[in-house]
């Protein structure tokens, strides 16, 4: 399959695809009044913003950088609140902190949040006692609870995630141009319940040595080092809701081409991949870097059309392949995918997506993950990029500054029946904080096993 020219996009030629993964929405002249709101709102992101994330995924693909990617596995409207944004960038900050320190390179931090609204769902329906209702696809969507008003689509929905998406985007940036961020007062955002955790010894004299180094500088130097006080953090979400993603997409003054500015980094899924389906078309045309899923179905040959087809010119920085194989099939797939990636001789962004293929239930039916599953992956990764000459820039997590219980495993040796303890997700189990901050002091265990020796 050759991969279409993108002077044959427009930003409506995904209505001309199968579009997978939709809702039917029940009344058609809503939804169109829906969507006329959402597109007459002022944009989330800037074009600009865009531009500058997409150069520094450039260079994470060079090596230069090293992608942090996460957040909510599915956001709610009901955690639009400060206590549940402000662990979740403390959390970021902390897993940051130590991959700078550990790796010697500069993180570039996208949070999924601002947007992740939308989810894939296996099954148009679930069924409980006997009543077989629409499965819930997330808040932009529908709700939760199991009843039938609950569960019908209602476009009235994106407008509020339009809300909740700007409420929490104004919160983070107050946050981080504001000296929450500001690497010589950590204690800023340090979490109250760290001092609980097996790491907080090693996460703190992390810290105390930062903060020494800093202090030897600015004696040194003679000078404060302002530039310290803030960071960017860029948003993603899986560009899953196309209607919406439509309304978000515009173009821009003095520049060419289409940007979604409803999110620096929009997604596509595993299961909207297909190169001939809508939600490729949609997002093989529009200025933003883009992420691809890339699941155990994917074949070596339909990753080259994917990377051909969404990244035509080869343009740096666009295109973040996003592996999420599960720890068990991973040494088999992920070698002749990088392979065939090479083959293309195209530049793309490799992260590692260790969650979403290590995910199982328990007996009762409750999905958890195990956290040695879940770090197996993101080692055979490094190892299996190291031994094909492939270089992987970045990390994806489903993870939350909250203390939940969720996953097994860990330091603190969560086991199945601790996961009714605290467990709040309605979609996905997340790491939690102390999880988050271990898995980050992994990725820097293997990285130095791996470019110093054991």
């Amino acid at each position: 399959m050759s991969a279409p020219a993108v002077h044959d996009w427009s930003l409506h030629s995904w209505r001309e695809k199968e579009a997978l993964q939709q809702p039917t929405y029940p009344d058609d002249a809503s939804l169109e009044e829906a969507l006329d709101h959402v597109s007459a709102l002022p944009p989330l992101v800037t074009s600009w913003e865009v531009e500058n994330l997409k150069s520094e995924l450039a260079r994470a693909a060079r090596g230069d950088r090293f992608l942090l990617q996460g957040g909510e596995c599915a956001e709610s409207f009901g955690d639009c609140r400060a206590d549940a944004i402000t662990s979740r960038l403390k959390i970021l900050m902390q897993m940051s902190l130590v991959l700078t320190y550990g790796l010697n390179t500069r993180i570039v931090r996208v949070g999924r949040f601002a947007g992740q609204y939308a989810k894939p769902r296996s099954s148009d329906t679930e069924t409980h006692d006997g009543t077989t209702l629409p499965s819930y696809r997330g808040d932009i969507i529908n709700d939760p609870e199991f009843s039938a008003e609950a569960r019908r689509p209602d476009p009235q929905r994106m407008v509020e995630a339009y809300s909740s998406s700007s409420l929490t985007l104004n919160l983070v940036r107050a946050l981080a141009e504001g000296g929450f961020a500001d690497l010589r007062h950590p204690e800023y955002w340090d979490l109250d319940f760290m001092d609980h955790s097996p790491l907080a010894d090693e996460y703190h004299a992390i810290a105390d040595a930062i903060e020494d180094t800093l202090g030897f500088l600015e004696t040194v130097t003679n000078q404060k080092l302002d530039s310290l006080q803030g960071v960017t953090f860029y948003t993603s979400h899986e560009a899953l809701l196309l209607p919406y993603e439509e309304a978000l997409s515009r173009s821009v003054p003095h520049k060419e081409g289409i940007y979604n500015l409803g999110t620096h980094l929009p997604w596509v899924g595993k299961r909207t991949n297909q190169p001939d389906k809508a939600h490729v078309e949609y997002a093989r045309g529009i200025e933003n870097p883009v992420g691809l899923k890339v699941g155990p179905d994917m074949t070596p040959r339909r990753l080259k059309t994917l990377v051909r087809t969404l990244d035509p010119e080869d343009e740096p920085g666009k295109l973040t392949l996003i592996s999420r194989l599960g720890a068990d099939t991973i040494g088999d797939k992920l070698a002749p995918l990088i392979q065939a990636v090479q083959a293309t001789g195209q530049s793309v962004l490799w992260i590692a997506d260790p969650m979403h293929g290590n995910t199982e239930k328990t007996e009762d039916g409750t999905k958890t993950r195990h956290f040695d599953n879940i770090l197996g992956e993101l080692e055979q990764a490094l190892d299996i990029h190291a031994a094909e000459g492939s270089h992987l820039g970045g990390v994806h997590f489903e993870l939350t500054g909250e203390n939940v219980t969720e996953c097994i495993g860990g330091a603190r040796g969560l086991s199945e029946a601790d996961l009714g303890q605290a467990y709040e997700s309605h979609v996905d189990p997340r790491l939690n904080y102390e999880q988050s901050l271990e898995m980050a002091f992994s990725i820097v265990r293997k990285y130095r096993q791996l470019h110093d020796g054991p």
